[in-house]
């Protein structure tokens, strides 16, 4: 869960079902259920436990509970070990821990994240063709080559 040093202005009890879009300037801590949308200027962390069925944009997110949505952050995504996301992720840099869910896309780096100077950049696709087999020297010298 979060540390102790991290300023949270707002928090979402764990008893707590929110429907709807919820906007914040600082901090937010998600410690309940929350379907729709979170924007947040500043640090987002979903607890362990914690479920958030839609999408999140904020500064840094934490996520130690459940996503069930896309996840955009414009300093750093990290994934506990608790965590479990499913859906699409970018962020400038991003930490997982083992054990960490995810089943979507990920674009990382200054390019990836929200706000950056075009689109990400890919790699390009690998051929995979195999090597070409180097004949033994018994093919060779029984002719077979």
């Amino acid at each position: 869960m979060a540390g102790g040093n991290e300023d949270f202005t707002t928090t979402i009890g764990p008893d707590a079902v929110f429907k709807g879009e919820l906007q914040f300037e600082k901090g937010v801590q998600l410690l309940g259920r929350l379907e729709g949308a979170v924007l947040s200027g500043g640090n987002l962390v979903i607890g362990e436990g914690a479920k958030l069925l839609g999408d999140a944009k904020a500064g840094t997110i934490r996520l130690d509970g459940e996503v069930k949505g896309n996840l955009h952050a414009s300093n750093k995504v990290t994934l506990s070990a608790s965590a479990k996301l499913e859906g699409d992720l970018q962020t400038a840099r991003l930490e997982v821990a083992e054990g960490a869910v995810l089943v979507g896309r990920c674009q990382i780096g200054v390019n990836g994240a929200p706000g950056g100077n075009g689109a990400p950049k890919q790699a390009p696709a690998a051929s995979v063709a195999a090597p070409a087999a180097k004949p033994k020297p018994e093919e060779i010298r029984a002719g077979r080559r």
